[in-house]
């Protein structure tokens, strides 16, 4: 299912001649605590509460954010995410939502409910065991899983750096491959993320891991008959909780609700531990809100969140589903306790949207803060090896530069042709007034079957735009429909639009 992609820990350990890991003066929150130092309880609540003030201390500054250098903006968002941990230089891309991943990190790290605890754990082995390859490994993709979650892009070099020790100690090792081809696809490198899968494959044809990442890079470059085929090998391989969600996403695609749902279900009902039941409940009310079932999606989300309060897809999309029900402000305190912990394009967005649909006193310049926060974050995650272009796209063409948002989509389709970068393309050729060059990714956005109100939305725009009001009109009443609640601005821009094509 759509997931979103990125989260925060120590810094790098060193790498020098003595083999030997020791924490870097940014490391100083991994170190035990003594009889000096404030306990690990204290630490995090710190610098939870450091990070809400810095980003608090972004929201006030208002228009001068739009004034500012973006190098600036970057900085400043950098130390909201990380409570003044990272470096001012250390900046970075994750996520659009498009990739289906669940936990990157062994079931053994994970099992505690602390990751960065198991990070703790993991260095000071390595410290006494530096040739430990598969630790090594293992430290890599925490670091995956902690930018993932907390979408902190500043941990990919980290991931990095561990991943190739890796592979310097025990070439070719399908550890370290595997956890190079997460590491890819965070990045939004889909064919690196695909080259690594297929060489642990021919290791190891049934490394859960790799046929799991081999998926998601099929889907995300557009390759959907090779990514159907891939879930029904990897189903066969290797059933569980990774492999199903990727099949239900893969069915999903096609515009095959029922069985996503099914496969879904299932997988929630084998799962049990904390984070896969978080992780799967939220696909689920992920799907349920695609399909503007809204009840259930609440439903869904409320069982991730028993199961893991703090989980945040399931807390940005419980706002977006109370928003579409109708429940404005609670959507609105919702979406501000996500962004104040980590300020990601779409819920920056989301609140942004909200804060304009609400349209009180000052919503506009707080929705312009959110804005500003977007390209502060691609700033960051660019500087950290991702690639987002297609979330400069989508912002950038709504609420931002016009043309950028077209050079990005531009950029983003010569790498991967799918739904998603036919729909952002579409959308950022129709609002540089290129409707008829924009019609055929518009209709290519919708090719597949994939049940998505905003892509009709925009292609029902552009259809109006280029002259077909029959279809045009046809295409917005199917979006509103499915999901009326869609986006807060984008349905009452349809509603507008549809009554307008009928008069």
């Amino acid at each position: 299912m759509s997931g979103s992609t990125t989260d925060s820990a120590p810094e790098n350990e060193h790498d020098g001649p003595s083999e030997t890991v020791e924490p870097s003066a940014q490391e100083s929150s991994a170190r035990e605590p003594s009889a000096r130092e404030p306990s690990a309880q204290e630490s995090s609540a710190r610098a939870d509460d450091e990070k809400v003030a810095a980003v608090r201390r972004v929201a006030r500054a208002g228009r001068r954010w739009r004034a500012a250098q973006l190098a600036g903006c970057a900085a400043l968002l950098a130390v909201a995410l990380t409570g003044g941990s990272i470096a001012f230089g250390a900046l970075r891309d994750g996520g659009t939502a498009t990739v289906a991943s669940s936990s990157a990190v062994s079931p053994g790290l994970m099992a505690s409910g602390d990751l960065d605890a198991g990070i703790r754990a993991i260095q000071a082995h390595l410290r006494t065991q530096p040739k430990d390859y598969g630790s090594w490994a293992t430290l890599g993709l925490a670091y995956v899983e902690q930018a993932r979650t907390k979408g902190d892009p500043s941990r990919y070099p980290q991931a990095e750096q561990a991943l190739k020790r890796s592979l310097e100690v025990e070439p070719d090792n399908g550890q370290g491959l595997t956890g190079l081809a997460a590491l890819a696809a965070a990045r939004h490198d889909f064919k690196g993320a695909l080259t690594y899968a297929d060489r642990t494959l021919k290791q190891n044809p049934y490394n859960e891991r790799a046929l799991s990442s081999r998926i998601d890079a099929l889907v995300e470059l557009g390759r959907y008959a090779e990514a159907s085929k891939a879930a029904d090998l990897a189903d066969e391989r290797r059933p569980g909780i990774p492999v199903f969600t990727r099949y239900a996403y893969v069915h999903e695609l096609r515009g095959d609700v029922r069985t996503a749902r099914t496969v879904l279900e299932r997988a929630l009902s084998t799962a049990t531990t904390p984070g896969d039941i978080a992780y799967v409940a939220s696909a689920l009310g992920q799907l349920a809100w695609n399909q503007g079932d809204y009840g259930t999606a609440l439903t869904d989300y409320a069982r991730a969140l028993a199961a893991d309060d703090s989980y945040l897809p399931a807390l940005e999309g419980r706002a977006r589903a109370q928003a579409a029900s109708g429940d404005r402000a609670a959507a609105i305190k919702g979406m501000e306790a996500v962004v104040a912990r980590y300020p990601l394009p779409g819920p920056l967005v989301a609140l942004g949207e909200l804060y304009e649909d609400r349209g009180g006193d000052g919503d506009k310049a707080k929705a312009g803060d959110q804005y500003a926060l977007v390209d502060a974050w691609t700033a960051l995650a660019r500087a950290n090896g991702v690639n987002a272009d297609l979330d400069t796209a989508m912002a950038a063409a709504d609420h931002g530069d016009k043309a950028a948002a077209l050079r990005a989509a531009r950029a983003e389709w010569a790498r991967r042709h799918t739904v998603h970068t036919a729909d952002a393309l579409a959308w950022a050729l129709h609002v540089n007034g290129r409707d008829k060059e924009a019609l055929p990714y518009a209709r290519q956005a919708t090719a597949t079957g994939y049940r998505n109100a905003s892509f009709l939305y925009h292609r029902g725009i552009v259809e109006l735009a280029a002259g077909d009001k029959k279809e045009g009109r046809s295409l917005l009443g199917s979006a509103l429909k499915l999901n009326p609640g869609f986006s807060p601005l984008g349905a009452r821009e349809a509603r507008k639009a549809l009554k307008e094509a009928s008069e």
